[in-house]
C-alpha cells in the first residue's frame, strides 16, 4: 500500500483505506440543500414571536448582558450585577449581541438560536455526505430538522442549541482528522469541545470518550503520533474553556457576581457538583427537589431511570421516534464496512454517531438528578444521521437478504413506536396512528421482497412517509404552539410534567411537579401533599411549591388537591392568589407579568438606586426585570436556595440605598435560610403597599 505525506507531515492514506472519496454534486444537490436549509429557517421563523420571553431566566440575563459588558462576560442575570445564571455563559453572548443591534423583544433574542439551528442541520448534511454521498446527508438533515425537540429547542433560548451545534462541530472536525490525520482538525476538534463546555459545562463531555477512542482507533497516522495529537486536542479543549473558567476563579469575589448554582459562590463547585455529579447521582445541593430514585418504585420529580426512559410518556415524543431504525442502522452499518481496512473513514463515522447515541442515551436514561424532556435534543443529530447513513446503506446494498430484513425491521420498529407515542395523545390526529400503522406493515413487508428498481424506489419511499409522519405532525405542533418557561416539550399534551405554554397557549398544568403517588396534583412524589406539598413553617422550609408558587415565607401551601392555570389565575385553582405569584402567570417556574402601574412605579426614580427592586428567585425577578429594562435583585437565584445575598449583605443594600422595593410572593421562598431571613426582615420592618394584587415593600420606609 502506497502511503504519501503532505508538506506538513500529516499522512494520506489512498482512497481504499478511508472509505470511498465524497461523491460528485449531482444536479439536484444544491438545489436539494437550498430547499432543505430554507424551509429549515423559514418554518422555524414561522410563529416564533408566540414563545414570547421564552425561558425567562435566561431572556432577563440577556437583557442584563445586552447593557453591560461585565453581566455579558459573566452571565448575570441583572445588569447590576448580583448573581450569574447556573450556567456558563457562552450560549448568551450570541443572543446578547443581538438585543444589543436590535432592541431587547422575542424575535431579536430567539432568532439566532434559529441561525443556529440551520447551521446544526448544514453541518450534519455536510459530515454525512462526505463519505456517504449527497442522498444520506440530505436525509440525515431533514431527518434532523423534523425532529420534534429540535424544533424546540432551535426556536427557545435555552443553552441546548448552542450545545448541540458544537457537538456536532466536534463530529465535522474529528471526521476531517480521521481523512488525513492532520494536527489543525484534533486541535480544531477540542476547542469546538471548550466551547461546548463554556455553553453547558459537562454534558458536552459526553461525546469525549467517542471522539477519542474512534480516532485512536481509525485515526490514519501510526499510534504514537495519534495519542500524541489527542493530547493535542485535550490541550485545546482546556484552553478553549479553560480561559473563563481561570478568569472567574481569579477575579476578586467582591467585584464579580455570585455563581448562581452552588453553595460556596465556586464556578468550580457549580460546574462538578450542581452541573456534574449532582445530575448523574440525584445528590444536587441546591436542586429543586431529589431525583429519579425515590420509593416506591423509584419514580422521582424527573421521571424514573431505567433502559426505556427515552421511550416513556415524558420523553419519547421528544425524541424516540428515529432512534429504533439508528440502532438497526448503527448494528448493519457496521456489518456490512466490518472487513473494511483499519482507517475506514466510512466505519469511523458509523461509530462515531453510534456512540454519541448509545452514550448519551445511557446516561440520559440511568441518570438520578434533573432531567428535563428538552435535554434528549443532544440525542437528535446522531439518531437523523445514523437514519440517513442506513436509509442510503441498505439502498446500495438491497440485492442482500438480510439487508432487506434490516430495513424491514427498521421500518417495522419504527412502525411500533410511532403506534405507542401517537396512541398518548389519542386526540391529537387520532387518524395518523393507524394511517402509520397501515403503512409501516406494508412497506415493512415489500421490503423483504426482491422489488424491481420503481417499485423498491416506491416501498423505500412509503417507509420514508410511515417512518417521518410521526415527527413532522409532533413538530407542526410545536411550531403552531407558544412555548414559555423553564421546562418547554415538543407536540401536543401527553398529560405529564413540562410543556409549560404561556397564557392562552396551552390551557392548564398541574399544581406542582407531577402527581404524587399517595396524593393529589401536584404533591410531590411520595408524599401525602396535594398541591404545593406539604405544609411548611413560617421562617423554615416549607413544603415543595406549585409550579406557581407557594406562600413566600414557607407558609403553609394548598392543600385543595386542584391544579394550578398556567396563567396565574386566582386562586381557584391553585388556592394561592395570583399576588402570591408575584403577579398574573409568575411564579416558580414562570415569569411574572407586571401591570402597566406597577412598571411605571418601578421605574420612578429609578437612576436613584443600583436596583430598583428585589425579590425572591431569577424567574420571580425576570418578568419585572424584561418589562422595566432595570435591574432586579433575584434573591436566591434560580429558586431562591443560592445563599446570595445573605441576610447581612441584602442590609447593607438597604442601609446604603440601593434597592428601591422588595416585592413579595415572586418565588418559592421560605425553603432555604437566607431567602427566609430576608422576606421575615423586609415583613417585619418596612410598609407594605398593594399595587395591583402585588405586595410591594418601599425599603426607604422603615416602619
Amino acid at each position: 500500500m502506497t502511503v504519501t505525506a503532505t508538506p506538513s507531515g500529516a499522512v494520506v492514506p489512498p482512497a481504499t483505506a478511508t472509505g470511498p472519496e465524497p461523491a460528485r454534486a449531482n444536479r439536484w444537490e444544491y438545489p436539494a440543500l437550498a430547499v432543505l436549509l430554507l424551509a429549515t429557517g423559514l418554518s422555524y421563523l414561522y410563529n416564533l414571536g408566540a414563545n414570547g420571553w421564552a425561558n425567562s431566566f435566561y431572556s432577563a440575563a440577556i437583557q442584563a448582558g445586552s447593557v453591560s459588558w461585565k453581566a455579558f462576560f459573566f452571565g448575570s442575570s441583572d445588569a447590576a450585577n448580583s448573581i450569574t445564571v447556573d450556567k456558563a455563559p457562552a450560549s448568551l453572548w450570541l443572543m446578547e449581541l443581538s438585543v444589543r443591534l436590535f432592541g431587547l423583544n422575542s424575535w431579536s433574542i430567539l432568532v439566532p438560536q434559529v441561525l443556529l439551528g440551520v447551521a446544526a442541520v448544514a453541518l450534519v448534511r455536510v459530515t454525512v455526505r462526505r463519505p456517504f454521498g449527497p442522498s444520506a446527508g440530505l436525509i440525515a438533515g431533514f431527518a434532523m430538522a423534523v425532529t420534534p425537540v429540535f424544533a424546540l429547542m432551535f426556536r427557545f433560548n435555552n443553552p441546548d442549541a448552542l450545545l448541540v451545534l458544537l457537538m456536532v462541530a466536534a463530529v465535522w472536525a474529528m471526521m476531517r482528522a480521521l481523512d488525513d490525520g492532520r494536527w489543525r482538525w484534533l486541535v480544531l476538534t477540542g476547542t469546538f469541545i471548550g466551547f461546548g463546555f463554556l455553553a453547558k459545562q459537562l454534558q458536552v463531555m459526553l461525546v469525549v470518550p467517542v471522539l477519542a477512542l474512534v480516532y485512536l482507533f481509525a485515526g490514519p497516522p501510526k499510534l504514537g503520533r495519534r495519542i500524541a495529537q489527542l493530547f493535542a486536542a485535550g490541550a485545546a479543549m482546556v484552553v478553549a474553556a479553560g480561559w473563563w473558567l481561570l478568569a472567574v476563579e481569579l477575579w476578586p469575589t467582591d467585584s464579580r457576581p455570585y455563581i448562581g448554582g452552588s453553595q460556596n459562590n465556586s464556578i468550580i463547585e457549580l460546574t462538578l457538583g450542581y452541573n456534574g455529579l449532582g445530575r448523574l447521582n440525584g445528590n444536587e445541593t441546591g436542586s429543586v427537589g431529589p431525583g429519579g430514585e425515590l420509593p416506591p418504585g423509584g419514580n422521582g420529580m424527573w421521571g424514573q431511570t431505567g433502559i426505556t426512559r427515552m421511550f416513556d410518556h415524558m420523553q419519547g415524543g421528544q425524541i424516540a421516534w428515529l432512534i429504533p431504525a439508528a440502532l438497526v442502522a448503527l448494528a448493519a452499518g457496521l456489518l456490512l464496512r466490518g472487513r473494511a481496512p483499519r482507517t475506514d473513514g466510512p466505519r469511523a463515522q458509523i461509530l462515531l454517531w453510534g456512540g454519541w447515541l448509545l452514550v448519551t442515551g445511557l446516561v440520559f436514561s440511568f441518570m438520578a438528578g434533573i432531567f428535563h424532556q428538552y435535554y434528549t435534543v443532544a440525542l437528535a443529530p446522531a439518531s437523523a444521521a445514523l437514519v440517513g447513513i442506513g436509509a442510503v446503506l441498505c439502498w446500495r446494498n438491497r440485492s442482500r437478504w438480510w439487508v432487506r430484513v434490516a430495513a424491514a425491521l427498521a421500518v417495522g420498529l419504527t412502525t411500533a413506536t410511532a403506534w405507542m407515542l401517537l396512541s398518548r395523545s389519542a386526540d391529537f390526529l387520532p387518524w395518523l396512528r393507524w394511517t402509520v400503522l397501515v403503512g409501516g406493515i406494508v412497506a415493512g413487508l415489500a421490503l423483504l421482497v426482491p422489488l424491481p428498481g420503481r417499485a423498491a424506489a416506491a416501498a423505500a419511499l412509503l417507509a420514508a412517509a410511515v417512518g417521518l409522519a410521526g415527527p413532522i405532525a409532533y413538530t407542526v405542533d410545536t411550531l403552531n404552539t407558544g412555548h414559555a418557561g423553564a421546562i418547554p416539550t415538543a407536540g401536543p399534551n401527553t398529560g405529564m410534567f413540562g410543556g409549560m405554554r404561556p397564557p392562552g397557549m396551552g390551557g392548564e398544568i398541574p399544581g406542582g411537579f407531577m402527581a404524587g403517588a399517595n396524593g393529589g396534583p401536584g404533591g410531590m412524589p411520595g408524599t401525602n401533599g396535594g398541591p404545593g406539598g406539604t405544609q411548611g413553617t413560617a421562617g423554615g422550609p416549607g413544603g415543595m411549591p406549585s409550579i406557581d408558587g407557594g406562600m413566600p415565607d414557607g407558609g403553609p401551601a394548598t392543600t385543595d388537591g386542584g391544579t394550578t392555570r398556567a396563567d396565574g389565575g386566582a386562586g381557584t385553582d391553585g388556592g394561592q392568589d395570583g399576588n402570591r405569584r408575584g403577579g398574573p402567570g409568575g411564579g416558580f417556574l414562570n415569569a411574572t407579568s407586571p401591570s402597566d402601574a406597577l412598571v411605571a412605579l418601578l421605574k420612578d426614580d429609578a437612576g436613584d438606586y443600583t436596583w430598583a427592586a428585589a425579590t425572591i428567585s431569577s424567574n420571580g425577578a425576570a418578568g419585572y426585570q424584561l418589562a422595566t429594562e432595570l435591574p432586579i435583585m433575584p434573591i436566591g437565584g434560580f429558586n431562591g436556595s443560592d445563599p446570595s445575598p445573605t441576610l447581612e449583605q441584602f442590609q447593607q443594600y438597604v442601609a446604603a440605598g440601593q434597592i428601591h422595593y422588595f416585592i413579595g410572593g415572586s418565588g418559592p421562598g421560605g425553603r432555604q435560610g437566607a431567602t427566609s431571613a430576608i422576606s421575615q426582615w423586609v415583613t417585619d420592618g418596612f410598609i407594605a403597599k398593594e399595587v395591583d394584587g402585588v405586595t410591594l415593600y418601599d425599603l426607604t420606609a422603615p416602619k
